[in-house]
C-alpha cells in the first residue's frame, strides 16, 4: 500500500507565520528571555558592573575648578634615598687630647742598680699649636711611687747630747715623687688647681697626725718644710722646671731619673695638658720596679720564711767566722 501525502490546506498556509509572530509577542509581553550560550554567560561575568542608575548623582564641577586641577604627574625615574647629612663643623674645633706612655713599664732591681732613667714621651691630638717655640700649651709630669706614713722627728740638745725630743706623723706620703714641666708649675696653672690635681712637692697633702696636737701651726710648717728638704736630699723628691720639652707641633718628651735608693713598687706617671691655664686632657702611665735574679729570691725567702731564714743566717755566720780565723791565722813563734 502506498503512503500518502499530507497536503496542507490552503486556508492554512498563511496563518503559520502569523502564528510564530504571536507567540513571540507573547513571550515579550511576559519578561521570558531566551537561554543565552554558555560562553555569553562567561563573558557576562567577566564585564565590570555597570554604574547603578538609581544612585545619586555627583554634583557637577565648577567652571573654576576645571582650571585648578593638578595634572597627571609624568612617571619619572625613582628618586634617590637622602644621604646622611654631615653635621655642621664646630667653628672651635674638637677639643684636644693627650696621649702618653714611658719607655718601659718594669724596672729591674739588682744588687748593682745604681740609678736609671726613663723618659714620658706622648702627642697632643689634634694640635693647634704653630710650632714647638710657640709656647701655645704646657704639659706637666708627675711621677710617685706608693705612699706610706712619715714620721719627722726634731733633735734638742739635752744635757750636753742631741736626742729625739718632738715628732710629727704625716700619712699618706709618696716615697717618691718627681715633677716636670715646661715651665714653672706657679705659672701654668692657679695654686687651687694645681693642688687639687695633686701637682708638685704634696706639700698640701701632709696632712699631720698623731703628736701634733700642742703644736702650732707655724711648728707644723716647719716640719713640713724639714720633710721636703730630707727628701730632696736623698734625690726622692725631684724637680724640673723645664724638663719637658716640645720636639715637633704635638710631640713631646721629659726624662725622670730614679735614684738608686728608690723604694721598690708600683710607679704612676701622670701627664697633664694645660692652655693659659685651663686643664685640658690627663694621661697615666706606669712603671714598676722589682728584684729580679737573686736578691729576689732572697728576699722573697726571708719574708715568707723568717725563722728559717735568722737560723740559716746565723749558721752562715758562724761558717763565714770560723773560716775567717782559720785563713788569717798567725803562725806560733
Amino acid at each position: 500500500m502506498r503512503p500518502r501525502a499530507r497536503v496542507i490546506p490552503r486556508w492554512a498556509r498563511g496563518s503559520i507565520p502569523a502564528l510564530i509572530a504571536l507567540v513571540g509577542i507573547a513571550m515579550a509581553a511576559s519578561g521570558a528571555q531566551p537561554a543565552a550560550p554558555p560562553h555569553a554567560v562567561e563573558i557576562a561575568r567577566k564585564q565590570p558592573a555597570q554604574p547603578n542608575p538609581a544612585a545619586p548623582k555627583q554634583p557637577a564641577p565648577a567652571p573654576g575648578d576645571a582650571a585648578r586641577k593638578v595634572p597627571p604627574a609624568v612617571p619619572g625615574p625613582p628618586a634617590a634615598s637622602p644621604s646622611p647629612q654631615t653635621p655642621a663643623p664646630d667653628p672651635a674645633g674638637p677639643a684636644e687630647i693627650i696621649e702618653a706612655d714611658v719607655s718601659t713599664h718594669t724596672v729591674a732591681v739588682t744588687s748593682a742598680f745604681a740609678g736609671t732613667e726613663i723618659v714620658v714621651f706622648g702627642s697632643v691630638v689634634r694640635s693647634r699649636q704653630e710650632s714647638a717655640q710657640s709656647g701655645y700649651y704646657d704639659v706637666v709630669v708627675v711621677a710617685e711611687g706608693r705612699g706610706a706614713p712619715a714620721v719627722v722627728r726634731s733633735k734638742d740638745r739635752v744635757g750636753g747630747l742631741w736626742i729625739n725630743t718632738a715628732s710629727v706623723r704625716f700619712e699618706g706620703l709618696p716615697l717618691y715623687s718627681a715633677t716636670a714641666s715646661t715651665r714653672p708649675v706657679e705659672e701654668i696653672a692657679e695654686p687651687a688647681a694645681l693642688v687639687a690635681n695633686g701637682i708638685g712637692f704634696p706639700r698640701a697633702r701632709m696632712i699631720p697626725g698623731r703628736g701634733s696636737g700642742a703644736m702650732t701651726p707655724a711648728e707644723i710648717d716647719d716640719y713640713k718644710t724639714a720633710f721636703l728638704r730630707l727628701k730632696q736630699k736623698d734625690g726622692l723628691y725631684v724637680r724640673s722646671d723645664f724638663g719637658v720639652i716640645f720636639i715637633g707641633r704635638s710631640l713631646f718628651r721629659a726624662s725622670l731619673k730614679l735614684p738608686a735608693n728608690i723604694p721598690l713598687g708600683a710607679l704612676s706617671a701622670r701627664v697633664f695638658l694645660f692652655h693659659e691655664g685651663q686643664l685640658l686632657s690627663i694621661r697615666t702611665a706606669s712603671v714598676v720596679l722589682r728584684r729580679t735574679g737573686l736578691e729576689r729570691l732572697i728576699y722573697d725567702f726571708a719574708f715568707d720564711h723568717p725563722i728559717s731564714y735568722g737560723i740559716l743566717s746565723v749558721i752562715l755566720a758562724v761558717i763565714a767566722g770560723l773560716a775567717a780565723s782559720i785563713v788569717f791565722r798567725r803562725p806560733m813563734s
